[in-house]
């Protein structure tokens, strides 16, 4: 019987797409048992097959993610093109939009006044990363407070979290607009300490750390929470004019004159 020689590269793919199929037994035996058998020009066939699969899964896993991250449509990488950023800023959003920084657990902090492109750029992120195959969640902060503040009253506070730890990547945004009641504060910062070193988050805020004070209310919790965040960190500065301000006049100058 003749054996046909298997390029390294197709056995080492083969096995590579059947661990990752969770099929362990088939894995370590399948190339080997066809080369024993004399069907070694087969394995070609059957990577092809492997690597269709393995797309194919690709495309409903990130259908799922999709579903699950409540980002909003049509805030893409796509459709920041237009956008006026700094060269210097859209290197850092480009660099983010890798998911490089969830490796170490970093958080992304966007501060800049409002109309800036914060939140497009951040819900830009997560259309990004969730192609990637990275599980996001894209929420306002105020909204998720409500929602960790109604499980705390539930003493579900601990289920809660933990299905938010499901999330590679929680996006905030708009955090400068929960400044109420103590109680509210509270599961915000459990939130930031749970989350702290293990998994990332993305946070959006009009108000500089200067003025977070306002949200926290008290100095000693503003710190904490500022040393949460910061450590491992990137920051992304918006200046520049109004995005929404900038449409506008764009808007006015294209109208026919009649």
């Amino acid at each position: 019987m003749t054996h046909v020689e298997v390029p390294p590269s197709t056995s080492d793919r083969i096995v590579e797409l059947l661990g990752a199929f969770r099929v362990p037994t088939l894995a370590a035996q399948v190339v080997g048992r066809f080369v024993e058998a004399g069907h070694g020009e087969c394995l070609a066939t059957l990577l092809e097959l492997l690597e269709a699969e393995q797309a194919e899964r690709s495309v409903r896993r990130c259908d799922r993610l999709l579903r699950a991250s409540r980002l909003p449509p049509g805030k893409t990488m796509d459709t920041l093109r237009d956008h006026p950023f700094s060269r210097k800023l859209a290197q850092q959003i480009r660099e983010v939009a890798t998911g490089r920084f969830l490796d170490d657990a970093a958080n992304v902090l966007c501060f800049g006044l409002p109309g800036r492109g914060k939140s497009h750029v951040a819900a830009a992120i997560g259309h990004a990363l969730v192609q990637r195959g990275h599980s996001v969640l894209f929420t306002p902060t105020f909204r998720l407070v409500q929602h960790l503040l109604a499980a705390k009253r539930d003493l579900e506070l601990p289920k809660a979290l933990q299905k938010l730890d499901a999330f590679e990547l929680l996006i905030l945004d708009d955090i400068g607009y929960v400044q109420q009641s103590a109680e509210e504060i509270e599961v915000l910062f459990t939130l930031m300490a749970e989350r702290y070193e293990r998994r990332s988050l993305l946070v959006t805020s009009n108000l500089t750390f200067g003025e977070w004070d306002r949200i926290f209310k008290n100095p000693m919790t503003t710190a904490a929470a500022i040393d949460r965040l910061v450590h491992h960190s990137i920051v992304l500065e918006f200046n520049g004019r109004s995005v929404r301000a900038e449409a506008f006049e764009k808007s006015l100058q294209e109208e026919p004159t009649k």
